[in-house]
């Protein structure tokens, strides 16, 4: 049989499974709260979590008012992270935030709004695995770091601060390295300036984080490139005092230039293809000792 229509009929058996399992996932009218609740529990504890969550969901569209609604809606926030679904998972918790401003349980709301953010773009196996994620889109880290900073504005005694401290380091860290990053970037496009105002924003608005002695090498270089010769030397005496392991200094603490007024020059294939082709591999400034990883994914669920 052509590969073609394996595929085809594959298709076709996923597709009548799929429409069986939701028939019979249909749930009864006539179940009660309290057994629709228990049965959502035991599908979480189990780790079925898309169950759990249509149990959940039918018994707060029933029962709004009834004795488990409100904590079937934090069971829902719980529910939806576990399952990758961080959009409602975010819109759960805003609701909840909204409808009970005065819960017990609204420090878990805050908490649990700020992993899902930082989160927003992972899936499941990232979560678990280790990437760079000073390569992504910086927004939802700074969401998730306003998030925490929140919830210990407003609950500093909760059972969620401690962990929230430590993501907010991780996300300041991680925020940091990733303004270094696209300093080396404006370095690989010998866009100086822009490069020497990321690094300075590195020391200004993220001070003693590790990606502070590479935006003080950078400084360095691209003071030195435009000219600026008292800024270099601010730059390379801050380097040389509190970082004098730093690779970018030799053995006496003098910079090692990565690049020169030569690399001010574009080479004619580049300018020829307006920076598509003919650009050199460039050096980075990046002086990480290892991949460091946030916290570890413990997610604890809402109090029962």
């Amino acid at each position: 049989m052509p590969l073609r229509h394996c595929l085809l009929c594959l298709l076709a058996v996923v597709s009548v499974l799929l429409g069986a399992c939701a028939n019979n996932d249909e749930i009864d009218e006539a179940i009660p709260e309290s057994e629709l609740y228990e049965t959502a529990r035991k599908q979480i504890d189990s780790g079925n979590f898309t169950i759990a969550i249509r149990n959940l969901e039918a018994l707060e569209s029933r029962y709004p008012f009834g004795r488990y609604a409100e904590q079937a809606q934090l069971e829902l926030i719980y529910a939806y992270y576990k399952s990758a679904d961080n959009e409602l998972a975010i819109a759960a918790a805003d609701r909840f935030i909204r409808l009970h401003p005065q819960h017990p349980q609204l420090d878990y709301a805050y908490y649990m709004r700020g992993l899902a953010k930082y989160t927003i773009n992972q899936g499941l196996i990232e979560r678990f695995l280790p990437f760079d994620a000073t390569e992504r889109d910086p927004g939802p880290a700074r969401d998730s770091f306003a998030d925490f900073a929140l919830l210990l504005q407003r609950f500093p005694n909760s059972d969620y601060a401690p962990d929230a401290r430590l993501r907010m380091v991780y996300l300041r860290n991680l925020l940091a390295r990733y303004e270094v990053n696209v300093a080396n970037y404006y370095l690989k496009r010998k866009a100086w300036l822009a490069a020497a105002n990321r690094a300075r924003g590195v020391v200004e608005n993220f001070p003693q984080t590790p990606a502070v002695p590479d935006a003080l090498a950078i400084s360095t270089q691209t003071y030195l490139i435009l000219g600026m010769n008292d800024l270099a030397q601010n730059s390379l005496t801050l380097l040389r005092t509190n970082y004098p392991q730093h690779p970018a200094l030799d053995e006496n603490g003098e910079f090692i230039p990565q690049f020169t007024e030569d690399s001010t020059k574009k080479p004619w294939l580049e300018k020829l293809t307006f920076g598509l082709f003919g650009r050199p591999d460039a050096p980075e400034f990046d002086n990480r000792q290892e991949t460091w990883l946030p916290p570890a994914e413990t997610v604890p669920e809402p109090a029962r």
